[in-house]
């Protein structure tokens, strides 16, 4: 019998309880999928379906995303996603077992920056356009006082404390809103995106309507922690990952997307 959808499983990080989903066919080669920002271990359903006959596949909510856990405070620095991995890797293929991972935007840039640690972990890695911000930006950013990067901190976690989740009357009011964001998704994915990616306000929690829904990320994974690693040196960190290579196509998307145009995928080629 064929297995609709995968299989809800947790683990524990630094005291955090993290979700996953795992496609089945445990005797097969590992297959790691990790998404990007305020996105969820679901995104991935598509692409699953597609390999989990050849692959065990393996999808993970990041902390603070999806059906994980939100870390405590403003704890979301790039090192300890980073940690979450390594953790979930242990649980996949244990004994360093090798792995094939897929990472998108924030995703494969944490898979980048683990594998320039443990390059013989990952049989093969498919970063897709998870190379950090365009050199402006990093240049901006390397320049700041640490003063003004504590002033900027600070402002933004008070935002943050004061920004109420958006909610939606229905579960086809979100997908709607989400089909606006993304036009480019069909009606059927939108709605599949958002059924996984909302749950119910606390104060329907117990009743059997879905009621007021709201976004499950918490958004403070956007704050840049002051006095942190450079961006300057986690791309030179990144570079250290001898096997990746800069894209050959790219899509027609916004400019951020495009990372050989905006000169983002140079950090794999040069220290």
């Amino acid at each position: 019998m064929e297995i609709v959808g995968p299989a809800s499983c947790y683990y524990v990080s630094q005291r955090i309880r993290l979700h996953y989903v795992d496609w089945g066919n445990a005797k097969a080669p590992p297959l790691v999928l990790v998404h990007g920002g305020r996105d969820h271990a679901r995104s991935w359903d598509w692409v699953a379906r597609a390999l989990r006959d050849r692959y065990h596949v393996v999808a993970p909510d990041l902390r603070g995303h999806g059906d994980s856990a939100w870390a405590i405070g403003s704890n979301y620095p790039h090192y300890e996603f980073v940690y979450d991995l390594a953790q979930l890797f242990d649980i996949v293929a244990p004994g360093d077992a090798p792995l094939t991972v897929i990472g998108h935007s924030f995703g494969g840039a944490l898979l980048t920056t683990y594998a320039a640690s443990y390059p013989k972990r990952f049989t093969k890695l498919v970063n897709v356009e998870g190379f950090g911000p365009p050199p402006e930006l990093v240049g901006r950013w390397s320049g700041t006082a640490m003063h003004e990067q504590m002033r900027t901190w600070i402002e933004q976690l008070r935002a943050l404390a004061a920004r109420q989740p958006r909610r939606y009357a229905s579960i086809d009011d979100a997908a709607a809103r989400m089909k606006q964001e993304n036009p480019s998704l069909s009606a059927e994915q939108a709605e599949h995106l958002t059924v996984h990616g909302v749950a119910p306000s606390a104060a329907t929690r117990s009743k059997a309507t879905f009621g007021l829904m709201s976004t499950t990320s918490p958004g403070r994974t956007e704050c840049e922690r002051p006095g942190t690693a450079s961006k300057a040196a986690r791309r030179k960190a990144w570079s250290a990952s001898t096997e990746a290579t800069p894209p050959i196509t790219e899509t027609p998307t916004a400019a951020l997307s495009q990372p050989g145009k905006s000169g983002r995928a140079a950090a794999m080629a040069s220290g």
